[in-house]
């Protein structure tokens, strides 16, 4: 069996964060570890509160899993504060942890700001050089790189751009594109295209959170990076497509389509 780590805020209705992160590492056939680094108040509706866990306690929880179950990948989410990700980026590049697939969380899919702005240069300085891939939406790769993005060329030129804050890959998520839901791959050599439909429906609560973990697990099985985000990108298309409607606002993904809704 394979590990994965998840490091990451939690979710009250479990669509995003870790719970999201454990549901969709054990669907891709992985076990599931994790470490909180913020408690939320959120729902479908929106975040109304955020506590981050003490830097020094993030760190114990780190230590309490490398030191019995090393994961075989490391998915990292929500850090909220440039003291977290300092802690993080220290510890994880100390254990020289591999397979680490960043989703660059900055705003939750309710538009609730997670990360403040003072941390988001020590994310791309402490982190980025340690990630294998980074995995931003839109909105993230028009602050990472500075510039637009309203079509295939401009996401190609943004993963251009950030590739060179980071050691591995770049994958510009395109589900806000209007006419389609493309992604697009950058390993520095070539760009990889991920297509799928653009599906009607607004019930996207943990998207990003979902798709980067499966990335973790499909590296963590040992499969190429591009492999590794293709299945990734089938399986978050058809646990979207599956369209579960839970809650007042944009509901969560059903993990477990595969195994008929259970």
């Amino acid at each position: 069996m394979k590990t994965v780590l998840t490091i990451a805020g939690s979710d009250s209705i479990g669509g995003a964060g870790i719970q999201a992160d454990i549901k969709a590492v054990s669907a891709n056939g992985c076990y599931a570890m994790s470490v909180i680094t913020s408690v939320t108040a959120q729902n479908t509706m929106g975040v109304d509160g955020i506590f981050d866990i003490p830097a020094d306690f993030v760190e114990k929880q780190l230590r309490s899993v490398f030191n019995d179950i090393r994961p075989d990948a490391v998915k990292i989410g929500m850090l909220s504060s440039r003291d977290i990700i300092d802690t993080v980026a220290g510890f994880l590049e100390k254990e020289n942890a591999e397979n680490i697939a960043l989703d660059t969380v900055m705003v939750s899919t309710s538009g609730h700001r997670l990360i403040s702005e003072d941390s988001v240069d020590s994310l791309i300085e402490k982190l980025f050089p340690l990630a294998d891939i980074v995995t931003p939406n839109l909105s993230e790769a028009e602050v990472l790189a500075g510039v637009p993005i309203e079509s295939r060329e401009q996401m190609k030129s943004a993963a251009e751009k950030i590739y060179g804050m980071c050691r591995g890959s770049v994958l510009i998520k395109g589900g806000h594109l209007t006419d389609s839901a493309e992604d697009i791959l950058y390993n520095g050599n070539r760009f990889y295209s991920f297509e799928a439909d653009k599906l009607e429906n607004p019930n996207t609560h943990g998207t990003g959170c979902t798709l980067s973990s499966a990335i973790a697990a499909n590296l963590a099985l040992g499969r190429s990076m591009a492999e590794s985000v293709k299945n990734a990108k089938d399986y978050i298309t058809g646990a979207i497509r599956y369209g579960l409607d839970l809650g007042k606002g944009r509901g969560p993904l059903n993990h477990f389509y595969k195994n008929g809704g259970r």
